[in-house]
């Protein structure tokens, strides 16, 4: 694999092949529910959770000029996501690394364990100009992982050294555990929170997001930092389609969002990239098959629906916003990334 150099456990600078990793005696204990991965390569698709430790060489990433998002800098100490959502739009860029956009993504998380050390050093050095760093923009900072590995407490720590702003946003309840650090980088540079609740029924996160934490849990994170002096906002996303994006589900997911005390919320309807593109269709035929015709018609000619679908959800999130007294609704439109071709849904 094209980063197995990177690899904290292999010495060997030579690009490896695919082939079964066998189970180590420490699999699945005291690391989040992720096994060790012997020092060999790494078996694309076998079923087995696990943590792969890895140096990075550079940590703070810049956002490509074409990318239409409101940051230009962000850091990932993970890639692969434990919360497993069906329609996560990182899922393709596990294939970068010879692994799959479906199970692997979910259970082959690469950790950075250097990221830490490599945060401090990038922020000291003399061309850093301090700009803010968005972090969760790809996979989540507070997924199960950072249990075991404490990642951002480092990255925080760092960046509330450097006073340098930065913004959080996550579906993990993790980020309590460094509520006290993060206000604190809160009084020395300017710091946003935000937690992403795409709807709060309990039974449909359950199928789409197995691996995260409930919707009102997620809301709790809201709530404790809110009574700590730090307002958080809260992503709707993704609406889905048939699934979501109805009167009652909208306006249930609002109250629910008021009542945590968010300071405001930004409606996101679904988009489907490559990788989670196939994946997502995959769950849908096996269990909503009925709602094949309707992605067919938003989704079919590419990876985000139609204006004048998301207009329309969006107006109805804002009037929602407007009944519960919530504060400002954020864009009508998707964040759009650079277009990739799509494959039929």
């Amino acid at each position: 694999m094209r980063w197995e150099n990177l690899r904290d456990d292999v010495t060997s600078q030579s690009m490896l092949p695919i082939e079964v990793v066998a189970p180590t005696p420490d699999r699945g204990s005291g690391r989040a529910g992720l096994g060790t991965p012997a020092a060999a390569p790494i078996a694309s698709d076998d079923g087995e959770p696990i943590a792969i430790e890895i140096r990075a060489r550079s940590i703070i990433n810049r956002v490509p000029g074409e990318s239409r998002v409101p940051f230009r800098w962000t850091i990932n100490p993970y890639r692969g996501c434990g919360h497993a959502c069906r329609y996560c739009f990182a899922r393709q860029t596990h294939t970068y690394l010879d692994l799959d956009a479906g199970h692997d993504f979910d259970s082959k998380i690469m950790v950075k364990v250097n990221a830490g050390a490599l945060v401090r050093r990038e922020l000291t050095d003399p061309r850093w100009a301090g700009e803010p760093i968005a972090m969760g923009t790809n996979t989540d900072p507070y997924q199960r992982a950072e249990g075991r590995y404490r990642l951002m407490r480092e990255i925080v720590a760092a960046l509330r050294d450097a006073a340098n702003p930065f913004s959080i946003l996550t579906k993990g309840t993790l980020i309590l555990r460094d509520l006290g650090l993060i206000a604190d980088a809160a009084r020395r540079a300017a710091v946003s929170i935000a937690v992403s609740v795409g709807c709060t029924d309990e039974a449909l996160w359950r199928a789409v997001e197995p691996g995260a934490p409930s919707p009102r849990r997620r809301l709790e994170v809201i709530e404790r930092f809110a009574a700590a002096g730090i307002e958080g906002s809260v992503l709707m996303a993704p609406i889905l389609p048939g699934l979501s994006d109805d009167d009652e589900h909208i306006d249930r997911t609002i109250a629910t969002i008021a009542a945590a005390g968010a300071r405001s919320v930004t409606p996101l309807p679904l988009h489907l990239r490559p990788g989670a593109r196939e994946w997502y269709r995959d769950w849908l035929r096996a269990e909503h098959p009925d709602l094949l015709p309707l992605y067919g018609r938003l989704y079919g000619r590419g990876s985000y629906a139609p204006a004048h679908y998301q207009r329309d959800v969006i107006a109805r999130v804002q009037g929602a916003a407007r009944r519960y007294g919530l504060g400002p609704v954020g864009p009508a439109t998707s964040r759009r990334l650079p277009a990739q071709r799509s494959t039929p849904l």
